[in-house]
């Protein structure tokens, strides 16, 4: 009887523990969705604009960039984005998708693989030759 008992119990502390770990796992995704941060950057008749959401060791991009010349390496658009901590620049990576006298979505993800991750991002509209031409700051 008291193995039995003993059973019992255990079974109903294990199941408790599991559904206390629930609300945790909720809590964490609702915190790395909750810094997701807004970003605008406009030259003239074009632009990027999206999110930034931080994550431990990485940052994820996702946007939209908008160009309206015609097809050339000054018109088209790109977005750049490099992680920072307090160190200074960590990596850079440029979207893949370019717009060209039209409007792009992209997602891509930067590394920032340090403790901590990264402290703030710089988005940048660039040209199609990787040219800077307006950044903004992102903080965390």
């Amino acid at each position: 009887m008291r193995t039995h008992l003993a059973a019992t119990i255990g079974t109903v502390a294990l199941a408790a523990t599991a559904l206390a770990g629930a609300p945790a796992a909720q809590a964490q995704a609702q915190a790395q969705a909750a810094s997701a941060k807004r970003f605008h950057v406009a030259v003239g008749n074009t632009w990027t604009d999206g999110t930034v959401t931080f994550y431990n060791r990485s940052v994820l991009v996702e946007g939209v960039h908008k160009s309206v010349g015609a097809a050339s390496n000054l018109t088209c658009r790109t977005t750049l984005a490099t992680t920072v901590n307090a160190a200074g620049p960590m990596s850079s990576k440029r979207s893949g998708d370019i717009a060209c006298g039209n409007t792009k979505s992209f997602s891509f993800s930067v590394p920032a693989d340090q403790p901590g991750g990264a402290t703030a991002v710089e988005v940048c509209l660039t040209d199609a030759n990787t040219t800077v031409l307006k950044c903004h700051v992102v903080f965390r």
